[in-house]
């Protein structure tokens, strides 16, 4: 099976200041980190991409020369360009060292909905559900993402990764009073505008080997975590590779692939996300930053 190939290296989703419409485009500025950017309110100007569907998932989307500027940055997919959140837990060395847990005999999986979803400057809404959070202890966790871009059923490690669209960054915003209660983790990383997702799609192309790429999380301005996918106690390839055993991964389908050790569950003493927070988690290879304040709901 041949890799995907596409003609943007870098994609972003947004309502364009010209139009007052969705577009998707290429950051001009290919250095640029978008949501960093987005969130100090500094201009970008992409080129914008046009394809029959408007969707990012249409690998045939061409990079036109017209230039839009971006008035909202939003998610590289839209919640019904997502199929399905698939997300992997305790998948690195270093996070199942600080734990004090055993290295998982097979990848963790658990599902999330797409309500979850949410873009970079967003807010990070904590529910009624999860309050008072001293208790709840809502959670940061930077991840690299993978989006598939064709199905892939039963694939190979080998050629698992000619099945990706491209990759962006998520934070895996997780509630452990919940998520320690019980053996299933879905409910308690399953809340309503909570995961932020971006701010870039990368190409596959473009970050050749996943297993290199950086990842950072700060809060409030202090570094918490700081590691690499090359920790990852089950690749990119393999989780792919078994996530497909008899199981159709469909186009937009989204892969989250665990976070490295620094998480607030595990400090001497806790640390939790709190209202009036900000969260940032950067992932490496030109996905750039998301950027998130944190909101408890009021009643």
């Amino acid at each position: 099976m041949a890799p995907i190939k596409t003609q943007w290296t870098r994609l972003i989703r947004f309502v364009a200041e010209e139009t007052s419409c969705v577009h998707i485009g290429q950051p001009i500025d290919d250095q640029l980190d978008i949501g960093l950017a987005a969130s100090q309110g500094k201009p970008i100007k992409a080129y914008e991409i046009v394809s029959t569907s408007g969707s990012a998932l249409d690998s045939a989307a061409q990079v036109t020369r017209n230039v839009l500027t971006v008035k909202e940055l939003l998610m590289p997919l839209s919640r019904e360009q997502v199929r399905i959140v698939r997300g992997l837990g305790l998948n690195y060395a270093d996070h199942a060292a600080e734990a004090k847990l055993a290295h998982p005999a097979f990848p963790i999986l658990f599902i999330k909905p797409t309500t979850s979803l949410i873009g970079s400057n967003a807010q990070i809404i904590i529910p009624h559900a999860a309050q008072p959070v001293s208790e709840h202890l809502p959670d940061y966790e930077v991840e690299l993402t993978v989006v598939i871009g064709k199905p892939a059923k039963d694939v190979s490690e080998q050629d698992a990764l000619d099945y990706v669209l491209g990759y962006t960054g998520a934070n895996d915003v997780s509630f452990r009073k919940h998520q320690n209660a019980v053996s299933q983790w879905c409910f308690s990383k399953s809340f309503d505008n909570t995961n932020p997702l971006g701010p870039c799609l990368v190409s596959a192309s473009s970050i050749p080997d996943p297993q290199k790429v950086p990842l950072k999380c700060t809060l409030n301005g202090q570094t918490m975590q700081d590691g690499s996918t090359a920790d990852q106690i089950f690749t990119v390839r393999q989780s792919i590779a078994y996530l497909s055993q008899g199981t159709t991964l469909e186009p937009g389908t989204i892969i989250m692939t665990g976070t490295p050790k620094g998480v607030g569950s595990v400090k001497k003493p806790p640390l939790y996300l709190k209202d009036g927070d900000k969260v940032i988690v950067w992932v490496g290879g030109g996905v750039g930053s998301l950027v998130n304040d944190v909101k408890e709901e009021r009643r």
